[in-house]
């Protein structure tokens, strides 16, 4: 294999089955459960995500995906089970801190700042801010630097995502499509390794969809990591690097689009039934 192939396709020697080792990996997963009650509602032996690539997150309704996604971030507390993240212990790590360290997400139901303008959402994600200090803040030689260097860093983010012409509008009057916008390139504040997106593309129209999806591939052309759930399967067969699966909480299958498309376990998991036909454009 040549230096430009092993860079186009990194899993070109990556068996197709859960749990498999990755190359390069990111975030890995061992023996991780969360229980609600008698209810087992996630279940994953061992996963690992790889550097620098799309990978997306697939099942049918209730499979354990948004639960496994809190999980990893910090937002849930698993009852068994571990994790590391750029090789570094994650499990029981606030939120916050994962975010420090470059592990950031979105949600499905947006959580942009309705009564802030969409800059200060920009603002309020920027780094190491000297303003947070009660001190540091009663001296402004000490933090007016950093302030317009962020508000540039923002101003850019904006343009980029189209959103700059709102930049002074209040975040609760842009529609839900750009609120997912916003929310993206609010994660860009922080300078992520690895950015988390839960369903991007629910609820958004189709005028805006494209435009997600190109962001979502730059963020990859750029060196990031992305981890994202998404029930659109033309969606996942379009810009996914790595597919995996899971069903009753459990990873029941991993590969490239094309290997998920056909995969039995994977239909019979969304269908309900064995069926020969191909994943592509029969899941919603």
């Amino acid at each position: 294999m040549d230096a430009e192939t092993a860079i186009s396709d990194p899993f070109e020697s990556t068996a197709r089955e859960p749990g498999v080792p990755k190359p390069d990996p990111i975030l890995v997963a061992d023996g991780v459960q969360r229980r609600y009650g008698g209810l087992t509602a996630v279940d994953v032996e061992h996963l690992e995500i790889q550097r620098g690539v799309i990978t997306s997150l697939i099942g049918p309704n209730g499979a354990g995906k948004t639960t496994f996604f809190n999980l990893l971030c910090g937002f849930d507390k698993a009852n068994s089970g571990s994790w590391t993240f750029q090789g570094e212990p994650a499990q029981g790590v606030a939120p916050h801190v994962l975010a420090r360290k470059g592990m950031v997400r979105t949600f499905q139901l947006t959580k942009t700042l309705g009564r802030m303008t969409v800059m200060d959402n920009m603002l309020l994600a920027g780094r190491d801010q000297r303003g947070e200090s009660v001190l540091r803040s009663l001296i402004a030689q000490t933090w007016k630097t950093q302030e317009a260097d962020l508000k540039a860093k923002a101003t850019e983010l904006l343009v980029r995502f189209k959103l700059d012409h709102q930049a002074d509008e209040y975040a609760a009057g842009l529609s839900g499509g750009q609120r997912k916008l916003l929310e993206m390139a609010r994660a860009l504040m922080t300078d992520p390794t690895l950015v988390m997106l839960d369903e991007p593309m629910a609820g958004v129209n189709p005028a805006l969809t494209q435009s997600l999806l190109g962001h979502v591939t730059a963020l990859r052309d750029e060196g990031m990591s992305v981890l994202f759930v998404e029930h659109d399967m033309d969606v996942i067969m379009t810009i996914s690097d790595w597919v995996i699966c899971m069903a009753e909480g459990k990873v029941i299958a991993e590969g490239k689009p094309a290997d998920i498309a056909g995969n039995p376990a994977v239909i019979e998991a969304y269908l309900g039934i064995d069926h020969g036909g191909s994943v592509s454009g029969e899941i919603r």
